[in-house]
């Protein structure tokens, strides 16, 4: 007989405490979710920007999607981005995340989401250099371009998936961030040299691996003698790197559909070109063998973030707090639940 699911609500702590130490967990779980999205078993529409004309460097996101799979469930990320925040001393981001029951289609479960997103964004990020490196000189210097919370992340899920690096570099705009980073670096047992970066041309001319986790809007990185080198670039932030940059380089992206919109440095790309001849494919055919990596040019992995990333890295979490005893169930939740009353 089909029933109700209960209804519960999970906080950010308990979200931290399922996800805390599991990197190697999370990035297998994204891996096979990027899988399953390849093959076809997912539906995860583009994201719905909400924009505000009083507030313009302001916005939220919904992020609908379905995975099917072994995780077999619906949802929806509800994000917002307020760059201010910063300056007030409280994040940017914060997010909930809907889980919504395959067969029935009611929602069972609202979870603090920012945790989730982050990690699912570091275990993306964590998995592409991973798969990417494989027919090149591994990595040995990283260098962070941007280091608030997602650069924090990805730090942690690359040392918690067995890299580890002779040097670390560190460049933001905010010189009190930076220092901040190089703190939780040195707190966190980091063995290499760590370095702050008084330029970006400094920074990216002393890695192999490049990490770019800013706020910005539109390119501000554009002189390709930066890249000679032919570093692996982890485009997380989207933005950071101009066309020329990206015609240089072999491209890898999470979803073609996804990545080439909303005026990403990729979708400037094809806008420019008026083609998109410049994607090699996609971190699912790397992965496949469909695709092979050049070691002679820049490979830059730009990832737009995918619902079903947060859908079955959320649906892990509330498995895990349900396995725990510890769900905090919403007693008659849903209360019209008779057709005639």
């Amino acid at each position: 007989m089909t029933s109700v699911p209960p209804f519960s609500v999970i906080s950010g702590a308990q979200v931290q405490h399922a996800l805390q130490g599991r990197e190697k967990q999370i990035m297998e779980l994204v891996e096979a979710t990027y899988r399953v999205h390849g093959a076809g078993d997912s539906v995860n529409p583009p994201s719905y920007f909400l924009n505000f004309p009083d507030r313009p460097s302001a916005r939220i996101i919904a992020l609908p999607a379905s995975i099917g799979g072994q995780v077999r469930v619906d949802g929806l990320k509800w994000i917002s981005s307020f760059p201010e925040n910063v300056a007030a001393g409280i994040p940017r981001a914060s997010a909930v995340l809907i889980l919504n029951d395959h067969d029935t289609g009611y929602p069972f479960a609202c979870l603090e989401s920012s945790i989730i997103s982050a990690t699912r964004t570091a275990a993306s990020a964590a998995l592409a250099a991973d798969w990417l490196s494989r027919r090149r000189p591994r990595p040995t210097r990283v260098g962070f371009f941007g280091v608030g919370l997602i650069a924090r992340y990805i730090h942690t899920f690359l040392a918690g998936t067995g890299w580890s690096f002779d040097e670390v570099g560190v460049h933001d705009l905010s010189a009190d961030s930076a220092e901040g980073f190089r703190g939780h670096l040195e707190q966190s047992g980091t063995a290499g040299r760590i370095t702050v970066h008084d330029s970006a041309e400094q920074l990216i001319r002393n890695s192999d691996m490049l990490v770019f986790a800013t706020v910005a809007g539109q390119p501000h990185v554009s002189e390709l003698s930066w890249f000679e080198h032919n570093p692996l670039v982890l485009h997380v932030s989207l933005r950071d790197l101009a066309p020329e940059i990206l015609l240089a380089s072999s491209n890898i992206v999470d979803d073609v559909e996804h990545c080439l919109k909303a005026n990403t440095s990729p979708h400037l790309v094809e806008q420019l070109t008026g083609n998109r001849d410049f994607l090699l494919g996609t971190l699912d055919d790397v992965m496949a063998g469909r695709v092979t990596v050049p070691a002679d040019r820049p490979v830059v992995f730009s990832p737009f973030g995918l619902g079903v990333l947060d859908l079955a890295v959320g649906k892990y979490v509330y498995d895990e707090v349900a396995r725990s005893g510890e769900s905090h169930v919403i007693e008659d939740f849903f209360h019209e639940l008779r057709r005639y009353g």
